[in-house]
């Protein structure tokens, strides 16, 4: 069958009439029936029946329309992803970032989207990774990086680091290379303020033990905590490449356990809504990142 037919074809019924067709065409009239003509001697079957109103599908025209329909679908749905592999994706994609992670990743981030993806629009949102998870749910992200998720049906997590979690001393303090967990209470701590990612993993190991810490302080960002051990006011735990967020004095630190306990960065994505090409792109972007070295502050 020949495609232009069968787009006419549609028309002629989709308009009630060869008139309103051939002028939604831009062609004559008499072309048009011609074209039709065709097709029903290709079928060898009548697909139009002429009425006083117009014209109406036959049997054989009303199932020959069902699957000109799927045809043409079909052939405009290739014609585009055919199009879309020879141009840049334009659009909007919104990617959610822990704020220690935007710190430190956001200006590779940004630089190598534009290169890759120069019609497109790249927008960070910044928040606790708790708050992250739920906006990724509620739609309002299209990706997000996290620390140690809770599992959710809703989305699709890939590991993209794990690093231990370190007890973090005030410069001059004297550590043994691995601290126990029940060592943990004789050294006070200033933490992250809940809800926390390390904070929900400090707790996780720690209550069902029934160790429980000193707790100093509460303070919202890791470069506080920092700050807060590096002027000898407490000890803290963090995971090793926090450390390279503070002023660059040099701080005391251990593994604890065992068990030890590991902090876990993943990219999020929905398992369900779209999956274009910008946002394949995208992700794919996310993956070839050099995660460690970029939170570690080393060169790329």
């Amino acid at each position: 069958m020949d495609m232009r037919q069968l787009q006419y074809f549609v028309r002629v019924v989709e308009s009630g009439s060869f008139s309103a067709a051939a002028a939604a065409l831009h062609m004559t009239q008499p072309s048009l029936s011609r074209q039709v003509a065709l097709l029903e001697a290709d079928v060898r079957q009548r697909l139009l029946t002429r009425t006083g109103r117009g014209v109406m599908p036959t049997e054989a025209g009303q199932a020959l329309l069902a699957h000109a329909r799927q045809i043409l679908e079909i052939t405009n749905r290739a014609r585009e992803e055919l199009r879309e592999l020879n141009a840049s994706p334009s659009g909007r994609v919104v990617i959610g970032l822990p704020p220690r992670v935007a710190l430190q990743l956001s200006a590779e981030l940004v630089a190598r989207f534009r290169e890759r993806l120069p019609r497109a629009v790249l927008s960070i949102s910044e928040g606790l990774s708790l708050h992250l998870r739920e906006w990724l749910v509620a739609g309002r992200l299209d990706l997000a990086l996290l620390f140690d998720p809770a599992p959710s049906p809703q989305l699709s997590y890939h590991t993209l680091l794990q690093e231990p979690l370190l007890l973090v001393a005030p410069p001059g303090t004297a550590l043994p290379a691995r601290v126990a967990l029940s060592a943990l209470p004789s050294y006070p701590v200033v933490l992250p303020s809940a809800p926390n990612s390390i904070r929900s993993l400090v707790e996780a190991l720690l209550l069902p033990r029934g160790i429980t810490l000193q707790v100093l302080a509460e303070v919202g960002a890791v470069q506080t905590v920092l700050a807060l051990v590096e002027r000898g006011v407490g000890s803290t735990l963090l995971p090793e490449s926090a450390l390279h967020l503070g002023s660059g004095v040099r701080l005391p630190h251990a593994p604890i356990g065992p068990p030890g306990v590991r902090n876990k960065l993943v990219l999020a994505t929905p398992r369900a809504g779209p999956n274009t090409r910008l946002l394949k792109e995208t992700r794919a972007l996310l993956l070839e990142l050099d995660h460690r070295a970029m939170l570690r502050g080393a060169p790329r």
